[in-house]
């Protein structure tokens, strides 16, 4: 049996993209809210059917110029586009940006928890290419919670929706507010979280992966080769 995993930050994070996996997609927009176990504790929310954030959050969004066009959908999704992010003088997913990550997640109560919804489908593999592509990485016992098989085995419910806005309409009886933004993505997934928080927190203490299991969504030497 795994020794359960002493999670003292969560760190819930999207990523926004220049396609879908089967594009071979790049990273446009990265957000991350870092909130302590402490906070998450329903009873120091005032937990009514009311969403409210914890007062307490570190938060990172940062915008990057993919280099690799976007797919028509994706731009009409996201509202990113090749021409604004370079018309905002946004620079690619370089030196600077691994050191403002480094930074902001060193600065987090460790152990730290990855949280991201289908994460281990999307945003991790895609996270832990864009590193490597920089010849970088995450420290590889940093925990990985994807929301999504997590929240199935929670509620075991064969005829709910498991996409996100359908489940923060299932806790809360309304729509969420920003998506497909990054940041209005994230806060989405952290009041989704908040709604079963203590279920969540032990569901990640047994069942998280580590960082040094995800496989990156493509590899490096097949990017350079075909871009």
């Amino acid at each position: 049996m795994a020794v359960p995993q002493d999670f003292q930050t969560f760190v819930f994070l999207d990523i926004e993209t220049t396609g879908l996996p089967h594009d071979r997609p790049r990273m446009a927009e990265l957000c991350l809210f870092a909130v302590h176990r402490h906070s998450l504790q329903p009873s120091l929310l005032g937990w009514s059917n009311a969403p409210r954030l914890p007062r307490i959050i570190d938060k990172l969004t940062l915008c990057i110029d993919p280099k690799k066009p976007f797919t028509l959908e994706a731009g009409e999704i996201t509202g990113l586009s090749n021409q604004n992010l370079m018309e905002n003088c946004k620079p690619d997913f370089n030196s600077a940006l691994v050191e403002a990550l480094r930074g902001f997640l060193q600065r987090q109560a460790g152990p730290i928890c990855l949280v991201a919804h289908n994460g281990l489908g999307f945003d991790f593999p895609l996270l832990r290419a864009e590193l490597w592509q920089v010849e970088t990485d995450l420290p590889p016992s940093t925990g990985c919670l994807d929301t999504l098989p997590a929240l199935k085995e929670l509620e075991r419910s064969a005829s709910m929706s498991y996409r996100l806005g359908a489940l923060y309409r299932h806790f809360y009886g309304r729509e969420p507010t920003g998506g497909h933004s990054a940041e209005g993505d994230v806060l989405t997934l952290l009041l989704v979280f908040l709604a079963k928080a203590p279920e969540l927190m032990t569901w990640a203490a047994l069942n998280a992966h580590k960082w040094g299991e995800i496989r990156p969504m493509y590899s490096l030497s097949l990017n350079r080769r075909r871009d």
